[in-house]
């Protein structure tokens, strides 16, 4: 028998999620892509890692600094999991480097640079000259370091330089001083289109002037990185929004755990700033390219370069929401499963709009987690509330780098007149969920929308997610018991034809792997989630493979499960999808159950299953059903976005042989919509129906 909670049968979480950023360095590293398209995945890459240092690492050190000895299915330690991501970092940064000077040399021929102030000429130096004085020298700030000049608190993410100084009255006096380059400063100066001067060269050639009365010996670019993570006690205290804000406040002042120095960083640099910081030497990376990878977006977005991108594709409102037929008329007569960004979530905030506005509606409910800026939906609910109606919206306002913006749109809402739940005590309310109740014919009639995505509509151009809307009594009614719990005190939090997290969904998805395990080699599996740790199911599945079930995971980023082990996953295939789009459903095919086909708000990891409040959806619509059984087969037999995991838990690109054709899942879901729209043109609606539910990959 063969022990399953050996340590040896599963990856770390952590190094798993460092293979995942190496997957989008390599999509920069991509010489078939645009350069605008590679250099975007650099600027995703740099800002993946900020949040893992600022979160993971982080969270590591505060375990290791406790003298706690906590451990995953790996049971590696806090400290050796420390020491595994240094070493993966700093050999990575070479890597990294070396993409990014080819990116940059090769966007040169494109007519896009990115130089220093000595690399211009005498005529762009005045004119950087008179947009420093105007536009920096105001607004930047040196800071002595003396006796009686303290070290200055630096805030997460802050960027800056470190100058050496000599006395011009005394060349015996050298001095240490900082700069700090406020974020209202734009990374780099454009001095014409597509040329960029990065600031801290502009600035290095004016230290003088900010230190007047002393010459420069050496300068360094700097950026510091804090735990930005808010530990919130909820027990002590009752007015949840003041230990929220209380805790935005300390994200600034928490622990420095990464320092990043610029090429100009030499030893005696780094040594006088770290008697400051106190930042553990392996956590220093000094970079040979110009810090802040995330800044890559301003040249991203350079709008005059768009030809550097991959085209644009414009979402579609498909059938049956490609008409201006009523919405609740509509969803009276059918359920409509949407897959975004190809098609479009228009019909979703219409919704939402729709009911603001209609007399018939008595009240609507929500789920907010992140819902972006000039939310148009936030807008609808407080124009809803303000004429009258019940307005109910939980605000996740743990919702991490979000809890500020969720923060202001909570307010708002109560001003106007809405009715604000904060969130669960213990738990985090990462559902995605819209009920409206609608006066029809003298009774209550209710439609639903549930998604894997939040409501925001600018993400959702870009994020694949699935929306399911309907008004089926049976779903509306176990909304309504939903809702009536986040505003209630019920302990019991189960519902009948929905499943919820954290009492239901966990051991309903336990279930039906142990359901196609009993079917053996008749059993088949396919699970899409952003992650998978959770060990539990971990081991269902290997023990389903053991059976012969044949498993199929799409897993974007963590995954602890190992693949090519003998006698215990050999018939488990795991692919990560990396693309034009960022893969974000979740959503599971299990081949013997009666409803087949779910879809969730919740990951296959402890924090989703265990401690939030997720929704699992059956999708028993045979349209519906049918679609997401083919995107998902779709994206299985995709040879040119897809990555497979190896036994030794990397990740090797999956080349098409030369007999097959290439599946690109998104570029054939793009023209599947395109397909569709066209039809609508010209064709009767029964043919568009039947193409609109025909298989994906057919041409």
């Amino acid at each position: 028998m063969i022990n399953l909670k050996n340590p040896n049968l599963y990856n770390n979480r952590e190094i798993s999620w460092l293979q995942f950023n190496t997957r989008v360095l390599k999509q920069a590293q991509d010489e078939s892509l645009p350069l605008l398209e590679r250099l975007k995945f650099l600027a995703i890459y740099g800002t993946n890692l900020d949040e893992f240092y600022m979160i993971r690492v982080a969270g590591l050190k505060k375990l290791f600094a406790a003298g706690i000895i906590v451990s995953g299915a790996d049971k590696l330690t806090p400290l050796q999991q420390l020491r595994e991501i240094r070493k993966y970092l700093h050999q990575e940064q070479q890597v990294l480097q070396h993409c990014m000077n080819g990116i940059l040399k090769k966007l040169e021929n494109e007519g896009i640079s990115v130089k220093s102030y000595d690399e211009v000429n005498q005529n762009e130096k005045q004119k950087l000259d008179k947009f420093f004085y105007e536009n920096i020298y105001p607004v930047i700030i040196p800071i002595a370091i003396d006796a009686t000049h303290p070290f200055p608190h630096l805030n997460n993410l802050s960027f800056g330089l470190i100058v050496k100084l000599q006395d011009n009255d005394d060349e015996n006096i050298e001095r240490f001083g900082i700069i700090r380059v406020p974020r209202v400063l734009t990374r780099f100066i454009e001095i014409t289109s597509g040329i960029y001067i990065t600031i801290e060269s502009l600035v290095a050639k004016h230290i003088e002037d900010l230190f007047p009365g002393f010459s420069l010996i050496k300068y360094a670019s700097f950026r510091v990185t804090r735990n930005a993570d808010i530990a919130i006690e909820e027990e002590e205290a009752d007015d949840f929004l003041e230990i929220l804000e209380e805790g935005l406040k300390l994200r600034r002042k928490g622990e420095m755990v990464r320092l990043e120095v610029g090429a100009n960083g030499d030893e005696e640099i780094i040594n006088f700033f770290n008697r400051h910081t106190n930042v553990y030497k392996d956590d220093i990376y000094k970079f040979h390219t110009f810090l802040n990878l995330s800044s890559l977006w301003q040249i991203v977005s350079n709008k005059d370069f768009a030809h550097l991108l991959m085209p644009p594709f414009k979402p579609k409102s498909l059938p049956p929401f490609d008409n201006n037929e009523d919405i609740f008329a509509t969803l009276e007569k059918q359920d409509v499963l949407m897959y975004h960004p190809y098609e479009s979530f228009d019909p979703v905030v219409k919704f939402i709009q729709t009911a603001s506005k209609d007399a018939d509606v008595v009240s609507i409910k929500m789920t907010l987690y992140r819902s972006g800026t000039n939310s148009p939906i936030v807008h609808a609910l407080m124009n809803a509330s303000e004429s009258g109606k019940q307005v109910t919206v939980m605000v996740e306002l743990k919702a991490r780098f979000d809890e500020e913006n969720n923060l202001i749109w909570a307010k708002a809402l109560e001003k106007a007149g809405a009715h604000v739940i904060y969130g669960i005590r213990g738990f985090k309310v990462h559902a995605k969920a819209t009920l409206v109740t609608r006066k029809k014919n003298g009774k209550l009639k209710q439609y639903a929308h549930l998604g894997t995505g939040n409501y925001n509509p600018s993400t959702a151009k870009i994020y694949t997610d699935m929306s399911y809307m309907t008004s089926k009594d049976e779903i509306t009614n176990d909304l309504t018991r939903f809702f009536h719990f986040l505003t209630g005190f019920s302990k019991k939090g189960k519902l009948n034809e929905l499943y919820m997290a954290p009492a239901q969904i966990k051991p309903k998805i336990l279930s039906l792997i142990q359901n196609e395990t009993r079917k053996g080699k008749d059993g088949q599996i396919i699970a899409k989630v952003n992650s998978l740790v959770d060990e539990d199911v971990i081991r269902s599945l290997y023990k389903a493979s053991q059976a012969g079930v044949k498993v199929d995971l799409i897993v974007r980023g963590i995954c602890c499960l190992k693949t090519g082990i003998k006698d215990v996953s050999e018939n488990i295939r795991v692919i990560s999808i990396l693309g034009k789009y960022l893969e974000h459903p979740r959503t599971f095919y299990f081949k013997n159950d009666a409803t087949q086909v779910y879809i969730s708000s919740a990951d296959w990891m402890p924090r989703n299953l265990v401690r939030r409040i997720e929704l699992l959806t059956g999708i028993k619509d045979k349209i519906s059903k049918e679609k997401i059984i083919q995107i998902l087969k779709l994206q299985c037999s995709d040879n040119a976005l897809a990555h497979e995991l190896q036994s030794d838990g990397s990740y090797v690109k999956i080349k098409k042989d030369s007999s097959s054709k290439s599946v690109n899942n998104h570029k054939l879901l793009e023209d599947y919509v395109n397909r569709v729209v066209k039809a609508t043109k010209k064709e009767p609606a029964s043919t568009v129906a039947q193409l609109a539910s025909r298989l994906f990959i057919e041409s």
